[in-house]
């Protein structure tokens, strides 16, 4: 305790108030937060260093695995990259069923979130409401891609899947059932007295500091920032449906929740366009094993806000450079403003609010006195660091491993 009456109080960065590491640093005078200090890299998998060995379709399934939840978000946003820089023009039955399951991505998303908001708040009952209907999206990507996460369904030039005349029926009626349960989750949000209570007047953003701390997503719009790439710098099929940006302007917790669950309805009403208009024709057109020695930046409206993804070709069948923007690296700057003058206990529901993915957002970087002496990692060596940082502390896998191959498995 200081002699000023604070004390500090780590949160982090393994804590169950967090559903992956990170590590939040308090400051308190009583139970109010004065300042906050945020800190990441806890969850860095070397993916952007990994893709510089590998082939540009290798790099597609693997950058899918950046996030679990927004997984078609990254490969659809890297694939937009390469295309460009390969000149390539996909086939505008490929590009429509890449926006549909865009949106059926961020339904499943924005259902999760709610369940989430409302287990922090102590309303399990939300909970199980609304993972019990997200099952019906789930349903709905198994059967469209052949996979619930991480779906496969984008390759170089279009995507590996068409869609037939019972798949659409079905996913027509999975979006009406979802439709009624969300008119009734939106009637929770905005009439049950103690749910509005509980999210009111917590973790308050001014549109001021959303702007400039570049707040994105849904945490940005509940600011009244009405940013929104699918229609500000339209990409895949955006620029030809029809579509609201919402926005909100009570800034606080019950903001991002009520913009979340309008843009669930927009998102079922993007869903009957893009079925309805589903252009004939073919889903992919061929994509050459090596690209040109070009660069391109590719911007993409993800569930948790607007994620770039950079990359730069040198002719040769694999990325010189990737690099990944994720939503949560821009949002997580105003965490620490909406935690402050807040309560300690208010700290996991207002964590919650920006819908973070701390393995979507950890990079490594390495800073160093010396600039002169720069020195170039390969992957291999940056594996063997890993290895050996975590056998210094005991954890070594050599013998599961040779035990593993023993019995075949590896």
């Amino acid at each position: 305790m200081s002699k000023f009456g604070e004390v500090k109080i780590p949160v982090g960065p393994q804590h169950p108030a967090l559903k992956e590491p990170a590590s939040f640093l308090m400051q308190l005078r009583g139970e109010k937060i004065t300042s906050t200090n945020i800190m990441l890299g806890y969850n860095h998998r070397g993916i952007e260093k990994a893709c510089e060995q590998r082939t540009f379709i290798q790099c597609l399934y693997l950058l899918e695995r950046v996030c679990g939840i927004c997984s078609h978000s990254h490969s659809t946003c890297f694939i937009q990259a390469v295309e460009e820089i390969a000149g390539l023009e996909v086939p505008k039955r490929g590009i429509y069923i890449r926006t549909l399951i865009a949106e059926l991505e961020r339904i499943h998303s924005h259902l999760l979130w709610l369940g989430v908001a409302g287990h922090e708040v102590g309303f399990d009952t939300l909970l199980m409401y609304t993972w019990r209907d997200r099952e019906i999206v789930m349903d709905l990507l198994a059967s469209t891609t052949g996979n619930r996460v991480n779906y496969g369904i984008n390759t170089i030039g279009g995507v590996r899947r068409d869609l037939n005349a019972d798949q659409i029926k079905e996913i027509l009626a999975g979006i009406d059932k979802l439709e009624e349960a969300t008119k009734f989750y939106i009637g929770v949000a905005t009439e049950e007295a103690t749910l509005i209570e509980r999210l009111s007047n917590v973790g308050k953003l001014s549109h001021e500091d959303a702007v400039k701390l570049g707040a994105v997503g849904p945490t940005g719009r509940a600011s009244n920032v009405p940013h929104d790439v699918r229609r500000d710098d339209p990409y895949a099929a955006y620029a030809e449906l029809d579509f609201k940006v919402i926005t909100d302007n009570h800034c606080d917790v019950f903001g991002r929740a009520v913009v979340r669950l309008l843009e669930l309805m927009e998102s079922y009403k993007l869903v009957r366009q893009i079925l309805k208009n589903l252009p004939e024709g073919p889903i992919t057109v061929k994509a050459p094993r090596k690209f040109p020695a070009n660069e391109a930046v590719s911007r993409y409206e993800a569930p948790r806000g607007e994620d770039i993804h950079y990359v730069k070709g040198n002719g040769s069948e694999k990325p010189e450079r990737v690099k990944v923007r994720a939503p949560t690296m821009s949002n997580l700057q105003s965490v620490a403003k909406m935690l402050e003058d807040g309560f300690l206990a208010d700290l996991p529901i207002v964590v919650a609010a920006i819908d973070p993915c701390f393995s979507c957002t950890d990079r490594m970087i390495s800073v160093t006195k010396d600039f002169k002496n720069k020195e170039t990692f390969e992957w291999e060596q940056v594996r063997q660091m890993g290895i050996d940082w975590h056998r210094k502390r005991g954890i070594d896998f050599a013998t599961l491993n040779r035990k593993l191959e023993l019995r075949g498995v590896r």
